[in-house]
């Protein structure tokens, strides 16, 4: 029979998405970390690290060759690379880091922007397969057979409390919570209700400066705007998921007798600037480094809002 640790070609189970939060009993509930996910094969004496492609980033992080010390028994443990930044974790830092080839850089940014391996699963221990376990049993197994220390941690649960939980994740701005099912297995590579994500989300009504148009011409990605307190036009960013195509048809006629000759904004190539005139909602999962939005989807124009 084929031994998962040697193998090494586990795919992550997968998440489920809903909108709202709930209680139930029969569920825990984690943070939702915003980092990237990893599969870690840890044995006593060496590590290695793979992402949900099965790229090995071993050598991209090589502040965490020490979680070897971590056990004493080989483990597979599934979970969550980031970066913290003032204690919460901060996605471009770790960006940054993933996109470094360079060994020396490498060396310079462990030290000075470390990456956390935070784990909240554990797939095989000492050369048992433990997907068939139930979460719980799974969650016992890895608190008392893996150390936290050497930039390893483990996830922290709740109970019950869920929609009180995500309303603590979205004061502190987090990308929000899953929830598990406590009797749930490990369904390698599957995408499962046992598993369900809820995102912090946030709606913003944004002025439609222009788009970018597809190979025929026709409306596609939407560029973003709003007025600052300097009553200056500043951009939000671009959307293309959720734009119907009755809105691509108001938009284009809008555009027939709207557009300006100037570039709102100079990053956009090849866009048809209009008048800032419709406004829409967005969609966004927080603001990015550089005043953007993350993971956009665009909920429609609005009919009772004009010029902002």
């Amino acid at each position: 029979m084929a031994d998962l640790f040697d193998e090494k070609n586990i795919s992550p189970m997968l998440l489920n998405e809903v909108k709202e939060p709930f209680d139930d009993d029969d569920y825990i509930y984690e943070l939702k970390l915003d980092g990237i996910r990893c599969m870690a094969y840890i044995e006593p004496k060496s590590v290695t690290l793979q992402n949900k492609r099965f790229k090995d980033l071993t050598d991209i992080y090589p502040e965490l060759s020490d979680m070897c010390k971590c056990v004493k028994k080989r483990v597979i443990l599934d979970g969550e690379l980031v970066v913290l930044t003032n204690g919460k974790p901060d996605f471009y830092a770790l960006q940054k880091r993933s996109l470094m080839g360079d060994k020396f850089r490498i060396s310079l940014a462990a030290k000075k922007n470390p990456v956390q391996f935070v784990a909240y699963d554990i797939l095989y221990y000492d050369g048992k397969d433990l997907t068939d376990k139930p979460l719980l049993k799974r969650k016992e197994i890895l608190s008392k057979n893996v150390k936290e220390d050497f930039n390893l941690s483990i996830s922290r649960y709740v109970t019950t409390n869920g929609v009180a939980f995500f309303e603590l994740a979205k004061k502190e701005n987090l990308e929000g919570i899953v929830a598990k099912k406590k009797d749930g297995l490990y369904h390698i590579g599957k995408r499962t209700s046992d598993w369900i994500k809820i995102k912090v989300m946030q709606d913003e009504d944004l002025l439609v400066l222009g788009y970018q148009p597809d190979d025929d011409g026709k409306v596609k990605d939407l560029i973003l705007g709003y007025y600052d307190k300097k009553g200056e036009l500043k951009c939000r960013g671009k959307v293309y998921l959720g734009v119907s195509k009755a809105e691509q048809k108001i938009i284009a006629d809008f555009a027939k007798k709207n557009t300006v000759k100037e570039a709102w904004f100079d990053k956009y190539k090849n866009a048809v600037w209009l008048k800032p005139q419709l406004v829409g909602t967005a969609h966004f999962m927080h603001e990015t480094e550089s005043g953007g939005m993350r993971q956009p989807v665009w909920k429609g124009l609005r009919d009772d809002k004009q010029d902002g």
